[in-house]
């Protein structure tokens, strides 16, 4: 257990060490390298954060706060960029969150699913503007254009808790407001080798895209400059369901193509629990959406300058992750899901109290 906790604080060095001004950055992008395997959910949580923080995510950019409206992430100060990330992976999914956007010219909140080799699936608010939410997609981290968003009008986000889905898989991508479709991208339609398709991990928090230090065209995006006297600025999120259409221990990537079909699943197969994907629940389907045109939005959503992911070592026998998205010992009296689950140990609860993961 004292070498595997060594391998952890290995790899968070690394990550601190790789900080960089790129939009997104990758650990090692398996497209170019052999990679270590990305510890898989296999399985689906429901995760309460008004009860607290749970060692299933791992926080950066800041500190997040826990109380009756779930976890908080503000943004007082220029470099604030707090932000909660999975030490798990889906391999297609379906990723619910109840939220409460932060407001304030140039600040966005945002829910990123985002792969080793940079592909992404956002949702984006925009504190300028409550009236609305942004939907978008990269491949690869290719951000050559940026026609791939949509803003998609709503009610009011910032004084009320709203329901977001993405569901994904290897078909499609369908976004979801409070159980009304705002967007479905088939596959078919995306840009060529632009369709996400390889294993995720799920972030979310708040930063400055109006920041000061930002490209003209990040601020222009954001609809800053932010003014930090007006703050601080808070989003929170009361819940996140989060099922993985894959099952097994891990996920690897089997050639350099970066398609679903290279994918491989350690004890479990690849769209494995895909019969899950029948529980979208959907009311209605909403128009109205516009193109972002060619406004400069950035990849990776959260954090501006610092975004980055992390592959979780393999984890040692005798630990399993509950329905609550917590991870305890195998001896637990916490019931373990009836069906194939992987089971991870969490870099928080090893690294507890560190600021190694601090921007």
């Amino acid at each position: 257990m004292v070498l595997w906790a060594a391998r952890w604080a290995t790899a968070a060095a690394a990550l601190l060490a790789y900080r960089t001004a790129a939009q997104t950055y990758t650990s090692c992008n398996p497209l170019s390298s052999t990679c270590p395997a990305d510890t898989a959910l296999g399985m689906a949580i429901d995760v309460d954060f008004t009860r607290g923080e749970v060692n299933s995510f791992v926080k950066s950019g800041g500190e997040p706060t826990y109380g009756p409206d779930g976890v908080t992430f503000t943004v007082s100060q220029s470099g604030n960029s707090p932000q909660l990330t999975s030490v798990f992976y889906i391999m297609f999914g379906r990723v619910e969150v109840n939220l409460r956007a932060a407001p304030g010219a140039g600040i966005v909140s945002s829910v990123v699913l985002q792969s080793d080799c940079l592909d992404e699936i956002d949702w984006e608010w925009l504190g300028a503007d409550s009236s609305e939410v942004q939907s978008n997609y990269f491949g690869k981290g290719i951000t050559a254009s940026y026609n791939r968003g949509q803003f998609h009008k709503m009610g009011d986000n910032q004084n009320n808790f709203v329901t977001y889905v993405v569901d994904w898989t290897s078909d499609r991508i369908v976004w979801t407001i409070d159980g009304t479709v705002v967007r479905t991208l088939q596959a078919s339609e995306a840009e060529p080798n632009q369709y996400p398709q390889t294993p995720m991990q799920v972030k979310f928090g708040a930063w400055s895209g109006g920041d000061p230090s930002n490209p003209d065209g990040t601020i222009q995006w954001a609809r800053g400059p932010t003014d930090y006297s007006l703050g601080p600025f808070s989003m929170s999120v009361k819940t996140l369901k989060v099922t993985d259409y894959s099952t097994g221990d891990s996920y690897s990537y089997g050639d350099t193509s970066g398609t679903w079909q290279s994918i491989r699943s350690e004890g479990g197969q690849v769209n494995g629990n895909l019969g899950n994907a029948g529980t979208l629940t959907t009311t209605a389907v909403a128009g109205g959406s516009t193109a972002t045109g060619t406004a400069n939005v950035p990849a990776g959503g959260i954090g501006g300058s610092n975004n980055q992911t992390a592959s979780a070592p393999p984890l040692p026998d005798g630990w399993v992750m509950t329905s609550e998205g917590k991870i305890v010992p195998s001896s637990s009296t916490v019931m373990r899901p009836a069906y194939p689950a992987v089971f991870l140990f969490s870099l928080f609860a090893i690294l507890a109290g560190s600021r190694i993961f601090r921007r």
